[in-house]
């Protein structure tokens, strides 16, 4: 039987489900003010816009999450260093902070062809059983009468097995975020949502895990791309259009009567096969 804790914890998850992306911050501190026993569960289980800070060492910014965060202080994957500086922070044992320097290195290419100027990629490693999990993060950030946000959070599981496959287990979300503002008119239009999916597969590793990594989180990315612009702003305008044609209904009507009786009459003409 659920304890109290975590019937409140169902519930806060399942109330931060239904919040748009762009309030998640405020919601998530309302919900921790209500529930401070709940801090870390909730901080660990919620996926949050994501922010940034400046590696003074490297003059480099890094984003900032859960999976760099010690306290009050974050990690930087360029300097390895904490910002607020801690000496007793977690660091990656040499061998995967060797991998997490490679695919930082891999996904910053990755970010200049996918994400642009103005983009900011950071990749952090930590141990797991018999394996190494990767969080692999991305925001882009445009400004201007339309703007907009795309906060990408892949976290990577690999499973290293003797004489086999690797199992790698992604599991990626993308929040977005978009408004437009026309001066004008003083029109604005927000618009935002958040999509989760995942993937399992089997890989050979002999060679490292930096090009299948990049390959999985490149194929998930795409896709989820394609879906939010094909499911997803496909349903805005179906629902535009249903609240609000910008054709007279009545003669969109008796068109679709018109061609009905056309094409029954042309299906009754027709002869019999013989």
């Amino acid at each position: 039987m659920a304890s109290d804790s975590d019937k409140k914890l169902e519930r806060a998850l399942d109330l931060m489900r239904r919040v748009p992306p762009q309030n998640t911050n405020k919601h998530l501190g309302d919900l921790i003010d209500l529930c401070p026993s709940l801090t870390e569960e909730l901080l660990s289980a919620v996926d949050q816009p994501l922010s940034s800070k400046t590696d003074d060492l490297k003059e480099q910014d890094f984003i900032i999450c859960d999976y760099n965060r010690d306290g009050d202080s974050y990690r930087s994957p360029w300097s390895n260093l904490y910002y607020p500086y801690i000496s007793d922070g977690y660091h990656p044992p040499i061998q995967l902070r060797t991998i997490e320097e490679e695919l930082n290195e891999a996904f910053k290419i990755y970010m200049d062809m996918y994400y642009g100027e103005e983009a900011l990629s950071s990749v952090y490693v930590w141990d797991i059983d018999n394996g190494f999990a990767a969080a692999i993060l991305f925001k882009k950030t445009m400004i201007g009468e339309n703007s907009g946000c795309w906060d990408a959070i892949n976290i990577m599981e690999v499973t290293e097995r003797l004489g086999r496959p690797s199992h790698y287990k992604l599991t990626t979300t993308v929040m977005t975020r978009m408004r437009h503002k026309d001066e004008e008119s003083g029109y604005e239009m927000n618009i935002g949502g958040s999509l989760m999916r995942q993937k399992e597969e089997d890989l050979p590793s002999d060679n490292g895990h930096t090009v299948n990594i990049g390959q999985l989180v490149e194929g998930m990315e795409n896709n989820i791309r394609q879906q939010i612009e094909s499911v997803y702003f496909g349903k805005t305008r179906d629902i535009v259009n249903g609240v609000r044609s910008l054709t007279n209904l009545s003669q969109k009507k008796q068109f679709s009567r018109v061609m009905n009786a056309e094409l029954t009459g042309a299906i009754s003409k027709r002869k019999p096969l013989e």
